[in-house]
């Protein structure tokens, strides 16, 4: 199977709600619920999509869920065997006839919103999916189809789950707005070099979007994979009136030409399409196959990325180091005693200094690496989007953290040593990262460059063994000091010239040890810096926040002609208040333009919030602090996610580290005598027939960092139970939510219940199935688009 997904353009099939809905599926009825009722349905579709052309049809498991699991009361394995027995039967049909067909196991998001911004945990998604990836093996599916992701840590927990309970191949396709992000704020070349590093056969991009707009995302794919590409768009965009999509059979056709043309591997259609769609591509695609080899590419940069940011290191690329508790009294006692907080400031505070990679050391005499690694990692991610370097000699703290992280990361370190090259090279291959390689081995560190040369050629023979391609080993040929082996000095650079030029890969250096014991350290390591990145170093390891440093850094990047138009340095330093130099030693940039409030929950750091709030408590009326910090803050992030400067989980973070704020608040107003002030009731649904509720969450979380009580009343919500929360309560505002077409009638009936009963009360629709117009033309007062368009709504009802 494996082998046949390079042959080009094979044909996947379309839409199954289409087609169940033309075939009697209700509004709003459970697509899983109908499949399992009516098994001749499906097998009646999956026959017109192979007629057409498809080779691969679907498994209609997009929908399985562990709620659903549970309610319908079976075991994962005996649902899928019931919904995929119809594929299995036509794959066995065609088979004796001589055609060939596949079956395609399709996996959905699991529907709940992983941790940092929800509650499902990356372990128990993992565990869901393992149930689906067993299934999907036990029934004989050919291969795996991830689909409709917008989240890339989803992505991973199924992949990984999929790989370790399968040998099928793995195809995933998420779902991209056309910023070229998701969501949730992943990026397209994030997916490409996460999923490439998990060791996925295909990727692409599926549903959100029509044909024309997601043509020149996947061409920016494309740039990024040697992996077979896969399309499915929707037949346009959803019209909400009609529940159809706004482009027709021929028009799709002729923009998927484009596609073949392009060299697309696998094509189909979303929601919306139909066996028509499928027959009008396959028939084109079939006259333009080729078995064309694809042309040689170059040697490849290093990348690394967490879900929003990818580093490529073709320049030279700061790693922070201050997240090592080696000679940091304050570090160490955060590491023992939990006190996450604190490192998550010092992580900023390196971000800010301009740090491109964090490196996290959790090694303090007495600590459970392999428990707290994991931990603090998932903490990091939360709080910042910089890549991470997991710095450990702990193989079991390794797989921990690089399981539960959210990117590709890098490993530090291996050595030449051979029992830690098969130990923790199996790790590094099985999760993606890269990997940086200690020039010393059982015999220490080589006084010369060439017995150095040698243990790097040896790290590198073996990544190549383990599959681990070359640009994503690192070698460190390690920083002496300069007043107790001067001549070794010299060695290091010699090392770093000779794997530059000779093996082709990127280094790192742990700077400033070679300034130990001498007077005037800050000049020496800045000196040797600056020899080492001209004799090739591309990943210093330093204290962002030493200007002097990060200067000679800027300035050779520029020097060099790896920072175009010198847009980096000139960002940093052409403003002389940005470049003031602090008596800390960094350069001030949001301290001197926001207040202390604001800076906290920017940074999203509970404690740090809260400490200032009980500061200000002293100086401040209550109320004060929430009209005048507080909610500007909160408004200021909102902004900003609504430019796109920053991602959900950012904005998800920062609302959490608000809510500390109001607690104290809430604490303080109730010592005093007063009750929390709430700026007004608001009744929350997910409209009936719909249960996909993440976007609903997210408005309740803003909304209550507000200062708004929120009664949310869950999804799938009936129309009666609406309208006895808002009289019940006098509610002013009602917020209904529905990601589904099929919904929209349920959202308009809702609608019109709640405006009978309650004249007065306000309503406000989101979801992306909705407009502007057609929210109007069924009553809501507000569209709001996003989570802060809902409290901007809020604000004109409540004043």
């Amino acid at each position: 199977m494996k082998e046949e997904l390079i042959r080009k353009t094979r044909i996947l099939d379309g839409g199954t709600g289409t087609m169940f809905q033309a075939r009697g599926m209700k509004p709003g009825e459970d697509s899983t619920a109908f499949a399992l009722a009516h098994p001749e349905v499906v097998e009646e579709v999956a026959r017109e999509y192979l007629e057409a052309g498809a080779e691969f049809i679907y498994t209609p498991t997009f929908n399985l869920n562990a709620e659903k699991v549970a309610a319908l009361g079976e075991t994962t394995l005996s649902l899928v065997k019931k919904l995929a027995a119809p594929a299995l039967k036509l794959r066995e049909e065609y088979a004796a006839v001589g055609r060939n067909i596949s079956v395609a196991f399709d996996v959905g998001p699991q529907g709940k919103m992983l941790e940092p911004m929800g509650d499902c945990t990356f372990e128990e998604a993992y565990e869901f999916y393992a149930e689906e990836a067993k299934a999907a093996a036990a029934i004989g599916a050919d291969i795996i189809a991830i689909e409709t992701m917008t989240n890339l840590y989803d992505v991973k927990a199924a992949v990984l789950a999929m790989k370790e309970n399968t040998e099928l191949p793995v195809m995933v396709t998420m779902s991209f707005e056309e910023n070229g992000r998701t969501f949730t704020g992943n990026s397209i070349e994030a997916m490409a070099v996460t999923l490439e590093g998990l060791g996925v056969d295909a990727i692409g991009i599926n549903c959100s979007l029509g044909p024309v707009q997601i043509f020149p995302l996947i061409k920016e794919l494309k740039t990024y994979t040697e992996l077979p590409v896969v399309a499915k768009p929707n037949a346009g965009l959803p019209d909400p009136e009609t529940g159809g999509y706004d482009i027709t059979c021929s028009q799709y056709v002729e923009a998927m030409k484009k596609y073949v043309d392009e060299g697309v591997d696998f094509i189909g259609g979303c929601c919306g399409t139909t066996p028509e769609y499928i027959k009008g591509m396959a028939e084109y695609a079939a006259g333009c196959r080729s078995s064309q080899e694809p042309e040689a590419s170059a040697p490849k940069p290093l990348k690394v990325c967490s879900g929003s940011r990818v580093v490529t290191v073709d320049h030279v690329a700061v790693i922070g180091e201050r997240l090592n508790p080696t000679g940091k009294k304050k570090l160490k006692k955060a590491l023992l005693e939990e006190d996450y907080d604190y490192v998550i400031a010092q992580a900023i505070s390196q971000a800010e200094a301009g740090a491109e990679i964090l490196d996290v050391n959790v090694g303090v005499p007495g600590i459970d690496e392999a428990a707290v690694m994991p931990k603090l990692i998932k903490k990091l991610q939360a709080a910042t989007d910089l890549p991470l370097q997991i710095d450990s000699s702990n193989p079991e703290a390794i797989e921990a953290a690089l399981r539960v992280y959210d990117g590709k990361a890098i490993v530090n370190s291996v050595n030449g040593d051979r029992e830690v090259l098969d130990r923790v090279l199996p790790v590094v291959k099985k999760y993606g990262a890269a990997v940086i390689g200690l020039t010393l081995d059982s015999g220490g560190i080589p006084d010369t460059c060439r017995k150095r040369f040698e243990i790097a050629e040896r790290i590198l023979a073996a990544a190549r063994e383990y599959g681990i391609p070359d640009e994503d080993v690192i070698i460190d040929s390690l920083t002496l000091t300069a007043s107790a082996q001067q001549k070794e000095v010299d060695e290091t650079l010699k090392t770093v010239r000779r794997v530059t030029e000779e093996l082709k890969l990127a280094t790192a250096l742990g700077v400033s040890n070679v300034s130990f014991g001498l007077p005037l350290r800050s000049v020496v390591n800045r000196t040797f810096l600056t020899m080492a990145m001209e004799n090739g170093l591309t990943l210093p390891i330093i204290n962002p926040n030493d200007e002097d440093m990060m200067a000679s850094i800027y300035a050779f990047n520029v020097l060099k002609n790896r920072d175009e138009g010198a847009a980096a340095f000139i960002d940093r330093y052409a403003d002389a208040e940005v470049a003031k130099i602090t008596g800390k030693g960094g350069v001030s940039r949001k301290s001197a333009e926001i207040s202390p409030v604001a800076k906290a929950i920017d940074d999203g750091i509970e404690s740090e919030v809260a400490a200032v709030v009980e500061k200000l408590l002293g100086e401040m009326e209550p109320m004060d602090i929430v009209n005048g910090e507080l909610i500007p803050a909160l408004d200021r992030v909102g902004k900003g996610f609504e430019k796109g400067e920053i991602f959900l989980p950012a904005m998800m973070q920062s609302a959490q580290a608000a809510q500390a704020g109001f607690d104290v608040i809430k604490k303080a107003m109730e010592a005093g005598g007063s009750p929390g002030e709430s700026k007004g009731d608001v009744v929350i649904a997910t409209v009936k027939g719909d249960i996909h509720d993440i976007g609903k969450n997210i408005v309740r979380v803003i909304m209550e960092n507000y200062g708004f009580n929120m009664i949310d009343l869950g999804r799938d919500v009936p129309v009666q139970d609406v309208v006895d929360a808002v009289t019940a309560g006098g509610v002013k505002l009602v917020g209904l939510s529905a990601l589904m077409t099929t919904t929209l009638p349920s959202m308009a009936e809702t609608i019109k219940a709640v405006k009978a009963a309650a004249p007065d009360c306000k309503v406000m629709v989101g979801g992306a199935v909705l407009t502007e117009d057609y929210a109007l033309e069924i009553g809501a007062d507000f569209y709001c688009r996003d989570a802060m368009k809902s409290v901007e709504a809020a604000k004109k009802v409540f004043g």
